[in-house]
Order: structure tokens, then C-alpha cells, then sequence
């Protein structure tokens, strides 16, 4: 599971096979964090482009999540006494991340792009500490998401969140902090190293200056001061003039439109696709260097870079299902799409907990360069959070409701075996249901199959056809073990390798 090569040599010509429940899987394992039975159901039969146009439309039309009261709010609002105001910022903290987070559950393609660039243009809340920044810095996340990349990278670096991030609120004209100028460069348009110089990144620093009037109440939104701004001339990228921070994107994109492009493309294409972007058995920088014209050519439009990577055989190519490790929003948020069960906000609110514990805290990546993903999801510690954390998941939703994992077994094998007395039958359509390509070997399905029977039972207790006059055979419907043995499995399944794959 380590050491994936990326060995995909499928190209962007359009996938024009009607999908199937494999494929539609995987459309919505990658697209969003995964989906219902139903869902994926009404995709089966249709074209990825019919799907892929439909979830992109949706990402582009659904508004930002709801501003909450307090989305405006400076320190006047909250209680004179430290300890007071401390629980009431940490509430709101908690109900934005619940908020935030059933976005996820729920919006498919747009918060799973969100997601995406929230991972990309970094900022920690521990740094800023202002619930009304963190409000706003998430509502340009979303409505540049599938936007126009050009502008998501303008507005970005005038949130207040980034601005106190990376230290643009202390950039005066006669003393510049080159932090943001730095980062804009190597981590969220170039690549390290790709494009720039050390005196760009002076230059820049000085045509992004002013931006220091911090107001007199705490967490109040940042303002433009022309008195600090640099109004020297300026040479950036080649191009000499008296420039500020809108010249700043205006030559980055007119100057370095294929370098950027590829970068972008570079980072949507590991996230989406598969971890190994520089590979030497498929051709993944095919694949990219074709995104990046795309993008180039929709004059940094998101969407239609998207629109082909998503509806590429390369994208549905085998080589692609299954390759990724999930995250810890992943291995929770998909179960709970994928079983159907009822879940509340004390079952958001656990996974987001539980993913701090295992390296993943939402609104607080470890650093500027975000959660390294993939491979660091997987380690001794990690790996043994993620299986007991799981069962605590499981174990609820089954004290709350055992009959709901009799519903998901009927659900995963379908109206024409939702009676089925044959354990095969449910125990397979729940293994291809939670992993991407099912248990790698018979004697894992074997294992499993073990897992999911009742012991010491008739040898007629299972089968095909009722025996009039017999001990009666289990039936997937009826009989009272089911959601037992249905929970047993998952907790089975939630250990293997196979299950931490997307």
C-alpha cells in the first residue's frame, strides 16, 4: 500500500462507456467524500460526461455556507472577562467546523475542492485567532473553488486571515516583510524555486505593501494605507513600473501563465488522480502538461480543466481506482455517506476530533506547505487511531440503531437479493461497497466471509432455497443476527488495508 507507481498510461480523450457501479464509485469517491447507494445508483448508466457536467454545474451554482452571527465581529462583542470570551470564540470555532464540515458531507465537488484549497492557500487559525477572519477566509474558498484562478489568487491574499498568516498586516513600504511574497511564489502559484528570484520576491514585497491599518479594536478587518505603501518603482518578473498589488497578479499571470498552469495542474492532478505525479511507467506529465494548456487557454478558468480531467479515460482507468490513501475526513465523512446511517452533529463533530488526533486538524494545517497527505496518513500511531476510532464510530451508530446496518446490507446487495439466505451474496456486495477494489486475495474474502458467519450453526442454516420442515435457513430480512454479523464485518473491514484506500 506504500509504494504505489503510477502506472496509468490512459489518455484525456473522453471515457465514453456507460459507468458502472465501480466507476461511479470512484467518480464520487474522488469528486466529493464519497455518496449514498441512491446516488451512485442514478449514475450508473449514464456518461461521466452527463455526471461530471452535473456535479461541476452544482459545485459552480451552490452559495457559500450561511454567515453565522457572529461573522462580523471584533473584540466589542465578546465579554470584558478573558476566560468568557475565550469559551464563547472556541463555541463558534466548534459550530463553524460542524458547519463547514456537513458542507463536506453534502456538497459534493464544491467542498471537496474547497477542501482541496484550503490545503493549498494555508492559513492557521491558531496564528490569527479571529473567528470573523476565519469566516471569511473559508466564504473565498468556496466561491473561488471552481472559479478563475487568477482571482481566487488576488482575493486570497487580501483575506484577513492570510494577511495576519503570513504577516502581510506588518508589510510597510519603508520596511518590508517578504513572507507573503515568498509563499505567493514558491507554494501557491510556482513551485519552489520555479520562476522567480530572490529580488522578485524583494520587488514583490514592496508592490504588496500597504496593506497594515489593523483598526484599534482587535480582529478588526484589515485596511490599505497609502502612507505605507511603496510608491518606488518596482522591477518584478522583468517588468519595471510603479506597481502595487493588483500589477503583482497582473504580470505573474501575464509573465508565467505556463509555469503557474502546470503547478496547479501538477497539485489537482496528484489529489484527485494519484499521489505520483513524476512517474516513470505512466504519463502523468502528459496528462498534466494537457490540463495546463486547458487552463492556459480558459484564461485560468477552473472548471474546464476539471470538466476534462473528470470526464478523461485516464481518470477511470484501473490504474487510477484505489490508489489513494484517505485522509482522516475521508475514512469518517465517507463512511457515513457510503452505510446510509443516521448521523447528527455529535457524529460530525467526533470525526473532526478524531482527525486532529490523527494529524489532520481542520483550519489548522501543521504548516504553510499544508498536510503532506497520502503516504503520512499511515503510521504506527496513526494506523492504530484510525482502526479504534473507527470502531468507536461503528459501536455508536449500532447502540443508536442496530437495524440501520441491516438496512445497509440490504441496500448494498440490492431489491432482488434483499432476502438473500446466502452470506456470500451480502458479504461481497458489502466489501465492494466499502473498498475501492475489493480484498486482494481469496483468503481475505475468506477471512471476512468467517467474520460475518454465526458459529457453531446448523450446516443447512445457509443457503439458497428454504427447506420446508427444516431448521430454517438465515435470511438477510428476517433474521434477528443480521445486524450483528453486518457490524462485526465493518469492524473487520475498517482494519484492512484495502478499506484505508480511495
Amino acid at each position: 500500500m506504500e509504494f504505489f507507481v503510477n502506472c496509468n498510461t490512459s489518455t484525456l480523450a473522453p471515457y465514453t462507456q456507460p459507468l458502472d457501479t465501480y466507476r461511479a464509485a470512484h467518480l464520487y469517491r474522488r469528486l466529493g467524500f464519497s455518496a449514498s447507494v441512491t446516488t451512485i445508483n442514478q449514475a450508473v448508466g449514464q456518461t461521466a460526461g452527463s455526471v461530471v457536467d452535473n456535479l461541476i454545474n452544482e459545485a459552480i451554482n451552490i452559495p457559500p455556507t450561511a454567515a453565522p452571527i457572529w461573522a462580523d465581529w471584533n473584540n466589542s462583542n465578546y465579554p470584558a472577562d478573558d476566560d468568557a470570551a475565550g469559551a464563547m470564540r472556541r463555541a463558534q470555532q466548534e459550530e463553524w467546523r460542524i458547519a463547514y464540515t456537513n458542507g463536506l458531507l453534502n456538497n459534493n465537488l464544491r467542498d471537496r475542492l474547497s477542501f482541496f484549497w484550503h490545503n493549498h492557500f494555508v492559513t492557521e487559525l491558531d496564528v490569527y485567532n479571529c473567528n470573523s477572519f476565519l469566516y471569511y477566509y473559508i466564504n473565498c474558498l468556496q466561491r473561488n473553488s471552481i472559479g478563475n484562478l487568477k482571482t481566487f489568487v488576488s482575493e486570497i491574499g487580501l483575506t484577513d486571515a492570510m494577511l495576519y498568516y503570513l504577516d502581510g498586516v506588518y508589510n510597510n513600504g519603508n520596511n518590508p516583510n517578504e513572507n507573503y511574497a515568498r509563499e505567493l511564489y514558491e507554494l501557491f502559484t510556482l513551485g519552489e524555486g520555479l520562476g522567480y528570484t530572490e529580488d522578485d520576491i524583494i520587488e514583490t514585497a514592496r508592490a504588496l505593501s500597504g496593506y497594515v491599518e489593523r483598526g484599534e479594536i482587535g480582529c478588526s478587518p484589515v485596511q490599505f494605507d497609502a502612507t505605507s505603501f511603496d510608491a518606488g518603482s518596482k522591477t518584478i518578473l522583468g517588468q519595471t513600473g510603479n506597481w502595487g498589488y493588483d500589477d503583482v497578479h497582473d504580470i505573474l499571470f501575464a509573465q508565467r501563465p505556463n509555469e503557474i498552469a502546470q503547478f496547479i495542474c501538477g497539485k489537482l492532478y496528484a489529489y484527485f488522480v494519484h499521489p505520483d505525479i513524476n512517474d516513470d511507467a505512466g504519463n502523468a506529465q502528459s496528462i498534466i502538461s494537457g490540463m495546463a494548456g486547458t487552463m492556459v487557454a480558459n484564461n485560468f478558468e477552473i472548471a474546464p480543466v476539471l470538466s476534462q480531467l473528470f470526464k478523461s479515460e485516464h481518470f477511470f482507468d484501473e490504474e487510477a481506482i484505489g490508489v489513494i490513501i484517505k485522509s482522516p475526513f475521508d475514512m469518517y465523512l465517507n463512511l457515513y455517506n457510503e452505510s446510509g446511517f443516521s448521523y447528527d452533529d455529535t457524529n460530525v463533530n467526533f470525526s473532526i476530533d478524531a482527525s486532529s488526533m490523527l494529524g489532520q486538524t481542520l483550519f489548522d494545517p501543521f504548516d504553510v506547505a499544508g498536510w503532506q497527505r497520502d503516504r503520512t496518513w499511515i503510521n504506527t500511531n496513526f494506523i492504530i487511531g484510525r482502526w479504534l476510532t473507527m470502531e468507536v464510530v461503528l459501536e455508536g451508530f449500532f447502540q443508536n440503531n442496530a437495524e440501520q446496518f441491516r438496512t445497509l446490507a440490504m441496500d448494498a446487495v440490492g431489491p432482488a437479493d434483499s432476502n438473500t439466505s446466502n452470506p456470500e451474496t451480502v458479504v461481497r456486495a458489502i466489501v465492494e461497497k466499502f473498498t475501492p477494489k475489493g480484498l486482494l486475495t481469496d483468503q481475505d474474502f475468506e477471512n471476512a466471509m468467517s467474520v460475518f458467519k454465526i458459529e457453531d450453526v446448523p450446516e443447512n442454516y445457509y443457503g439458497s432455497d428454504y427447506t420446508p420442515g427444516g431448521l430454517g435457513l438465515w435470511m438477510l430480512a428476517v433474521s434477528a443476527e443480521v445486524p450483528s454479523q453486518v457490524f462485526l464485518l465493518l469492524m473487520h473491514l475498517s482494519r484492512q488495508p484495502e478499506f484505508q484506500l480511495k
